[in-house]
């Protein structure tokens, strides 16, 4: 059973050095305590996703640079993006940016321009609710950061609902993993594996009692819950993005309030329905954003449940 939701209160533990700037005046004179319309948002987004596919050749560049001049800057959306620390024009002139570059590849969770437009603006809604939290800006802040719990010690004693497996870190590990999959290529899904096996309690708590909740509604001999990615640093991603992959920033990841929970595997065991409906619920219920991946789907703590899944972490490791 869920317990009732509390309005969240500032964790203990060591600053990190903040990349988001100082809080800025709303251009629009929306009250800075007011709260944009996130379903409206998302319904808007929708829309512009529809009129953006339909402008998806290379001809269609300079209509596109139109249709997103105009559209941005609808109430519905202008309300979200202008709450960021980038602010609406910021956030504009990055999305367009992400545009030109965009070349597509295998790595990428964003398939199409679509897809990355998508990705980017969903993603603006972590970056909303935790503009004022600090960023994690390189690998040994994640690593020695006390805002972060170890994942391994709590697996190695029972205290894990959900599955992960680790970046092998060594040649003979990464030859050991390609041997692994070319015997048994569908027994876990196809990811590189968490760099950094560290996580805020917060997200333990969500992720165990959502685990939980998809072994209760998934078909029999269904895998655990499968987390593909936790807390990243900025270093990190800037990494991932020269690699290839639509590593947006700023990121949930690098702020500690987002993960990655693999969908697409669980398509054999026919299980994906299930667990994208319980994430959509969590979503509708304003306990989390979801940003649709495509393999994976991008999983971000809401502020107003912080508190609740902190007494949910500490009541289940006994702290």
């Amino acid at each position: 059973m869920r317990v009732p939701s509390r309005s969240p209160g500032r964790q203990p533990g060591p600053a990190v050095t903040s990349a988001a700037p100082a809080r800025r005046v709303p251009a629009g004179g929306r009250r800075a305590d007011t709260a944009p319309d996130l379903s409206a948002y998302r319904a808007a987004v929708a829309e512009l996703l529809v009129e953006v596919g339909a402008l998806a050749d290379a001809p269609s560049t300079t209509a596109r640079q139109v249709l997103l001049d105009q559209r941005l800057r609808e109430p519905a959306i202008a309300a979200v993006l202008d709450a960021t620390p980038q602010g609406l024009i910021g956030a504009r002139e990055t999305l367009l940016l992400e545009m030109a570059r965009y070349q597509p590849n295998a790595r990428s969770s964003a398939q199409d321009l679509t897809a990355l437009v998508r990705i980017y603006l969903l993603s603006r809604i972590d970056v909303l609710w935790w503009r004022d939290s600090a960023t994690f800006l390189t690998d040994d802040q994640v690593r020695v950061s006390t805002e972060l719990v170890d994942l391994e010690w709590l697996r190695r004693r029972g205290l894990l609902e959900f599955r992960y497996q680790e970046q092998p870190g060594t040649v003979v590990g990464r030859g050991l993993r390609a041997v692994r999959r070319r015997l048994r290529p569908d027994a876990t899904p196809r990811t590189a594996g968490l760099l950094f096996r560290r996580a805020r309690r917060e997200m333990i708590a969500l992720l165990n009692d959502l685990a939980r909740e998809f072994t209760a509604v998934a078909p029999d001999g269904t895998p655990p819950l499968w987390v593909t990615s936790l807390a990243r640093s900025a270093e990190h991603q800037y990494r991932l993005r020269r690699l290839g992959y639509a590593a947006m920033v700023p990121s949930g990841h690098c702020l500690g309030w987002a993960a990655d929970v693999e969908l697409e595997w669980y398509d054999r065991f026919g299980a994906r329905p299930a667990l994208a409906g319980l994430l959509l619920a969590r979503q509708d219920a304003g306990e989390v954003n979801v940003v649709d991946e495509g393999q994976a789907w991008h999983v971000c703590l809401a502020p107003a449940a912080r508190r609740r899944y902190r007494r949910a972490y500490e009541a289940e490791m006994g702290v």
